[in-house]
């Protein structure tokens, strides 16, 4: 990185601050989900894409398409959102561009969220969506799943059920500040706290206690994918910024892919907070995020 990106990154990046800082996160449930889908689509999608809803087994979904992109390549995405808020909304922008910089087709779905529909509402929702793209004809080697945050969790815990089953995998996984450990034991929850701007410990906690039932142990591997075996996984991306508390559960994700002999590439990202890429419209370190991984994509495929 040139001098110059690095100041047009953090010059950028505060501007992005800022506008968090502007908007502080309200108390309710409703109020947070309605604030994360204002902050999140800040930006329109871009007028060349195609977005197209769908609904099925109950669930509000999004087909999108980019020029040149192939139509029988899908990225399966899941919002972030500590499984409480997200939605396509708040996402649009950041999947939308995902697509073309992977130059397929997306599906993104609204999950059913905490705490109206607790652990593993989400999971039986992530599994229809695969089961909606196989009735497609959509094949699995064709398939990346992907997500941020809560997302990036999801997508983890959706290929350790497929697993299990012994069924077919995607065949890669994009994941961007995933939330791999909800016993919230990672080191830099501590030593990022004070330069992180959306993630803090106090909040995890609410987040995990609506999602995570009491008789449900935190470090269950479909509940923290950190603590899963990953033997057999299909290669993954990490990308996670380094003002970032959840730093520390990517870096030892990709420490536990990489001990499991699963082809990881882990991305960290100089001066970048949560989830950015979702701002990619006015992010520069955003759209070159979107960029490497649409290159990570197409290498596999």
């Amino acid at each position: 990185m040139s001098d110059a990106e690095e100041q047009l990154d953090l010059t950028e990046i505060g501007a992005i601050r800022a506008l968090l800082a502007s908007r502080p996160r309200p108390v309710g449930w409703d109020e947070r989900r309605a604030r994360l889908d204002e902050v999140g689509s800040s930006w329109p999608v871009a007028g060349d894409i195609r977005c197209e809803a769908v609904v099925f087994d109950g669930l509000a979904a999004e087909w999108s398409l980019a020029p040149g992109s192939d139509e029988d390549k899908v990225l399966l995405f899941f919002h972030g959102g500590g499984y409480c808020s997200g939605s396509i909304k708040s996402h649009r922008r950041m999947v939308t561009e995902a697509g073309r910089a992977m130059r397929m087709r997306t599906l993104a779905i609204d999950y059913r969220r905490a705490p109206e529909h607790p652990f593993p509402a989400q999971h039986e929702d992530a599994l229809a969506a695969w089961r909606f793209l196989a009735r497609q004809g959509v094949v699995p080697d064709r398939i990346v799943v992907g997500g941020d945050s809560a997302g990036g969790n999801l997508s983890l815990s959706l290929v350790g059920r497929l697993r299990a089953a012994g069924e077919r995998l995607p065949y890669c996984l994009w994941l961007v500040s995933p939330w791999t450990d909800l016993s919230m034991s990672g080191a830099t929850l501590a030593t990022r706290d004070a330069i992180d701007p959306i993630i803090h410990r106090a909040y995890l906690e609410e987040l995990a206690s609506a999602y995570v039932p009491r008789d449900v142990d935190r470090r269950d591997p479909l509940i923290s994918p950190l603590y899963a075996d990953l033997s057999g996984f299909p290669p993954m991306l990490i990308q996670v910024g380094s003002a970032e508390t959840l730093l520390s559960d990517a870096t030892r994700l990709a420490d536990a892919a990489g001990a499991a002999d699963v082809k990881v590439r882990l991305e960290i990202w100089p001066h970048m907070i949560h989830a950015w890429p979702v701002w990619n419209a006015q992010l520069s370190a955003g759209r070159r995020a979107l960029a490497s991984a649409g290159k990570f994509v197409r290498d596999q495929l």
